[in-house]
This record gives C-alpha cells, structure tokens and sequence, in this order.
C-alpha cells in the first residue's frame, strides 16, 4: 500500500502544472518524464563505470545525473517551453560533450533524434522554427560524423564497456522516442476514434427510423438500388400497411399508436427469418424484402407473420384491442425495374385493402 502512494503521489508531482497560464500540461509531463529517464540513463552508465573501474566515465555520468536533476527541479519553478528549451539546450551540449569525451561508437548522437521528434510535438505552430531547427540538428549530426573521423575521443573504452553504453544507449533512446509519441497521440487517436464513432453514430441515424428501429425510406432505396444491380438470387418485395392505423391513433391516442409500431417493429424482427431487410417505409407502412426467397416461401413467412400478429393484444386504457396488417407481396421477375416492381407492391397492397384487409394478396 507504501509502495503504491508513493508512486501516486510521483505521478501526480510528475504532472503538477507549472501554474503559468497557456502552458501546455502535457508538454511539461513530457520534459519531467524524458529528464528522468535521463537521470537514470546516466546512473546506468554510471554503474557501469564503476563496475568497470573506469573513473573517468564514473566523474562524468554522475556530473549528468547531477544536472539533469537541477533541470528537473526548475521545472517546477519557471516557464514550461522555458524549461522544454533548457532540457534541449543541455542534451545538446551533453551529445557534444559525450562524442568528445568517448567518441562515436557509443551511440549517444542518436539522441539528436529524440531532440527532433520532441520538437515537433511541443509547439502547434512555428513550422518555420521547427523546420529551422531540424535542418540545424541534422548539420550538427553531420559536423560531429566527420569531427569524429579525424579526431580521437579523450577517454577510451574498452570494447565491452562501449558495447554496454551503446545497449544502454539504444534502450534510453527507444524508451524517449515511445514515450514522446505516446503522450502526444493519445488524445489524438482518442479524438480520431470518437469522431469515427460518431460518424458511425450519424451513418446509422440517418438510416435508422428512430421510433421503430427498423431502417428508414432512405437506406431502404440505397439497399434496393445495389440489390436489383446485379440480383443473383430470386428476391420478393412485400409492402404491408397496419389495417384502420387512423383509428387506433384517434381511439387510443398517438401514444398507444407508437406502442403499436414499435410492437409490430420487434415481431417483424422475431418472426421473419434472418436476412430479411425489413423497413418502416412510412406512417404504418412497411417494406419487407426478402433478398434470397421468391414468391411461394415469402407467402409462408408472411403467413405465420400475419398470425402471430393478430395474436398480440394492446392495453388500450379502457380497453384491449388488436390489430392485422395487409401485405402486397411480389416476384422480381429480372426484368422490371425497381420503380416498376414498388408500384405492383402498393397495387396489391391497395387491392387487399379495398378487398377486405388482414390478407396477403400475391
């Protein structure tokens, strides 16, 4: 329980805002992380140092660790890009000072990179700056390639010792370069995923009807329009209108007529087999396609649909009715098209109406 308040409170001093107003948070979390990480890089190399006896080294890691630690403690006390820029200013000296006390061959010039990429994460503007400075960290990069060709590091290394460094070297530089990217993305994909989502959200409100559930008019042209396309199976189309919906809707109120339509929705949806693109087409009516099924085994579902639906009894206050529906079902024939094959569903759906309702005229 020590253990984990500790690290609490560490997380929260890591994150504890400098106060400055139009400072960004997370750029300050970034400079504190990445001078950590350097303070322990620098004790690493340290015990390596000693491990290895080499006192030189030793003095010079842990001279790195000290200042780094300072950095880390002003930036609880100055400005946050005051601070980004200081850190910068002093891993650059510190890469200098490094290749010219050990030389090329231990890596620490890679550090430049995370220079690079922190830079362009830090500020939202200033292209120019940013540009500037990345063509002035790649001229430095260059200048100290060729220093190192002619000249010999002050202090040399024994080939194990320099393998060690350039690990440890390789490690530190991959952990900021994560750690730098991580920060910086996470709101980012954060945001991208939301907008995703909403855009999702709004795909399936525009073809959704939202009392029912079922899809809308709308998805139901777009879904009609690829399906006659290029049909490879036999489909039927069935348009149904609920029988005197009007009185429903005058003797029980509109409230009781919703409660119809979302009933008759969900057995839409429970009784017609999977597949099935079901569709309030508008008011009380509804658009059932069946995109693998031809005429005769459209007939049986909306038989045992029919029924069921007569079976269902609504509260209407003082009183409990039910309701039928009357269908217009039709064949895809290949050749009519789909304003064709609409218009004989409302034909048939008109004709059962004037000819007694609650059937399936097909």
């Amino acid at each position: 329980m020590k253990e984990t308040n500790f690290l609490h409170r560490m997380y929260q001093n890591i994150c504890k805002d400098t106060g400055e107003q139009n400072e960004s948070a997370k750029l300050i979390v970034v400079v504190r992380l990445l001078i950590l990480t350097m303070i322990i890089y620098s004790l690493i190399n340290s015990g390596l140092c000693l491990f290895a006896s080499h006192t030189g080294g030793l003095v010079f890691c842990q001279i790195s660790a000290v200042l780094f630690l300072a950095i880390f403690v002003l930036s609880y006390h100055g400005r946050t890009f005051v601070s980004f820029c200081t850190l910068n200013a002093y891993i650059l000296v510190w890469i200098i000072f490094n290749i010219y006390m050990f030389g090329w061959n231990i890596g620490v010039q890679h550090f430049i990179i995370v220079l690079l990429i922190a830079c362009f994460f830090a500020k939202y503007k200033h292209a120019a700056i940013k540009i500037s400075y990345a063509l002035a960290l790649c001229i430095l990069r260059i200048f100290l390639f060729f220093y190192c060709q002619d000249n010999a590091p002050q202090i040399t290394l024994s080939a194990r010792l320099n393998n060690a460094f350039q690990i440890v070297n390789t490690i530190a530089i991959f952990f900021a370069i994560s750690l730098i990217a991580y920060i910086f993305s996470t709101d980012t994909q954060t945001l991208e995923y939301k907008l995703v989502e909403y855009n999702e959200q709004l795909k399936k409100q525009a073809s959704i009807d939202p009392l029912t559930g079922l899809y809308n008019r709308r998805r139901t042209l777009e879904y009609l329009e690829k399906l006659f396309k290029a049909p490879e199976h036999q489909i039927s189309i069935c348009l149904c209108d609920i029988d005197l919906f009007k009185r429903v809707n005058d003797t029980y109120g509109h409230d009781v007529g919703d409660i119809v339509l979302k009933k008759i929705a969900e057995t839409f949806r429970k009784e017609l087999p999977s597949g099935t693109f079901i569709s309030r087409w508008g008011g009380e009516e509804f658009l059932l396609i069946f995109p693998i099924s031809n005429g005769d085994e459209a007939n049986v579902f909306l038989g045992t649909l029919r029924q069921k639906i007569k079976e269902i009894v609504f509260d209407g206050g003082s009183e409990t009715f039910s309701v039928s529906l009357t269908f217009g079902l039709v064949e895809h024939d290949f050749h009519s098209d789909l304003t064709t094959i609409l218009k004989q569903a409302d034909e048939k759906l008109y004709y059962g109406k004037e000819h007694g309702r609650d059937q399936i005229v097909f």
